[in-house]
Parts: structure tokens; sequence; C-alpha cells
């Protein structure tokens, strides 16, 4: 089974946020490479290219009217978060397609975007150490729980900010597809820092 991986891009998304899954899971095609699992592309609001911060410019692969249906959603942070989660449009989007993933993720202040979608109530969720409180204020059925790199919900994963996004791709690579396989990814992007579990 192949799944679509379907990463949101919006203005000022925080690079790595996006970039970091999205390396872990296409280099678990590299290490697969006879039988690729994911199907992994980026996705925006509307066509055109995506001025992330520090400063990037990236031309999404589909717009939310154009992409495959995604198995995995993966909602990254940053500043543009704020504007994303503000969005009817594509907050009916997110919740539509949350209705039918296998997970729905988010990187650090992704957070935004999944509590404007309901999608955090009465769940458990982490976010960018910065945005704690707030994450906490505005959602006051969603335990915010500190000082740890991701919280598994079942299907509603989130992480906290910039690199968590990493350590929480590899643990879905480990739900799915074994220990040895999230191992030998991490060896293969020479990331030291995962540890099975």
């Amino acid at each position: 089974m192949t799944r679509n991986i379907a990463i949101l891009l919006f203005e000022t998304v925080e690079v790595l946020d996006f970039a970091g899954p999205l390396e872990v899971f296409a280099s678990v095609n590299t290490v697969l490479e006879a039988n690729p699992p994911f199907n992994v592309y980026t996705v925006a609001e509307t066509a055109g290219p995506i001025r992330a911060a520090n400063p990037l410019t990236i031309v999404p692969d589909y717009t939310i009217d154009t992409c495959p249906l995604p198995d995995i959603l993966i909602i990254p942070g940053g500043s543009g978060s704020r504007k994303a989660a503000k969005s009817e449009r594509l907050i009916a989007w997110v919740k539509a397609q949350d209705q039918r993933t296998e997970f729905t993720l988010s990187v650090c202040t992704g957070t935004r975007v999944l509590a404007a979608a309901g999608i955090l109530d009465g769940l458990q969720a982490t976010t960018h150490f910065g945005s704690l409180d707030e994450l906490a204020a505005n959602n006051p059925t969603t335990t915010v729980l500190r000082d740890v790199r991701y919280v598994d919900n079942g299907r509603v994963v989130t992480s906290a900010g910039v690199s968590a996004g990493i350590d929480m791709a590899f643990h879905i690579v480990q739900r799915l597809l074994g220990a040895d396989v999230a191992r030998q990814t991490a060896r293969y992007i020479e990331y030291d820092y995962w540890q099975p579990g």
C-alpha cells in the first residue's frame, strides 16, 4: 500500500517544520526503493509560489482542490499559521481531510490550524514552547503537555517546535513500518537523535 502524505504550506511557514518530516518520509522511499511506501507532496490553499520563513520560496505540488486525497496530513507551523487558522476555506478542507485520514499531524504552531478545525478538542497536545500558554488559553478542552517532543493520541499526533517534527515523523514511520525501517532511515539521513520507543 502506498500512502499519500500531504504537507500543507502557507505564507511564512517555518521551513524545518515541513522540510524535516518531508525528508524523513521521502528518505524512507529511498531506503525501501524496491517498494516505496509513501507518495509525499506539498499542498497549499491556492496555486503559486509560497514565501516561507527565513526566507525560502517553494512552489507547492498541488492546491487543496487538486491534490490526491491524503492518508496522512501534516500541518506545519510558523507565523503564518495564525492567518491559516482564520481561513474558513482552508479550515473546512482540513476538517474534511481529518475525517478520512489515517493520521493527522501537526508540527510546532500547526496546532493553531488543528485547534481552529476542532481537531484538538478533548485531546492532549503540545506545540512550540513559546506557544504553549497560547494553546492552553485558547483551547480549554485540550490538555497541553510541556517538555515533550510529541504527543500521540492515536490518529492525531502533535509535536513541539521545529526539529521535534522530525522525531514525530520517525515515530509514525516506526508505527507504520517498524523500528528497523525507522532506524535504517535515521542512519541514511545521519540523524542520531532518534531512538526507537
